[in-house]
């Protein structure tokens, strides 16, 4: 097993809830690729996003159907000024390199919000340290894991979708 996804697999044993990752050699480097490979929505694809909110590394956990606005992730973790992530912080942050970002199993534990849309699943797929490594869990199981604050975090159409 890859030390990465042993560390996300260690990680949630620790945290009461075990998770089964499997490796998908084609990829899930991103949302589509990911639902392409698992047969299941896109929606359904966990985008463990890095972002620094006043300074400090944030977790923004999207539904892979959604365009996170970034505004709305200050409000749920109180902050006010947030920037993205280059590939350096990410990994510094979460252990992890881009495309392959797990909600947890992080050096330390990061604030989190969650996409309220992602709760309107009964199973979500996150990645599991690699881009080629997935886990199923339920939307509750993230939740609990991560710590997350769960806001509507997606972007809002000037028609209101």
């Amino acid at each position: 097993m890859h030390p990465n996804v042993a560390r996300v697999a260690a990680a949630a044993e620790r945290l009461g809830v075990p998770v089964e990752p499997s490796e998908f050699p084609a990829g899930t480097r991103t949302a589509a690729d990911a639902a392409a490979a698992l047969g299941c929505d896109v929606a359904q694809i966990v985008k463990s996003l890095v972002f620094v909110l006043d300074g400090a590394p944030v977790m923004a956990l999207v539904s892979g159907a959604n365009r996170l606005d970034e505004a709305r992730l200050a409000v749920a973790l109180g902050g006010t000024q947030v920037a993205c992530a280059d590939a350096d912080a990410v990994r510094d942050a979460t252990g992890f390199a881009i495309g392959g970002v797990a909600p947890f199993g992080h050096p330390s534990s990061l604030p989190t919000a969650i996409d309220e849309d992602l709760l309107d699943h009964v199973v979500v797929w996150a990645a599991a340290g690699t881009p080629n490594h997935v886990f199923p869990l339920s939307p509750g199981d993230l939740v609990q894991l991560t710590d997350g604050v769960v806001h509507p975090l997606r972007t809002v159409s000037a028609d209101g979708g």
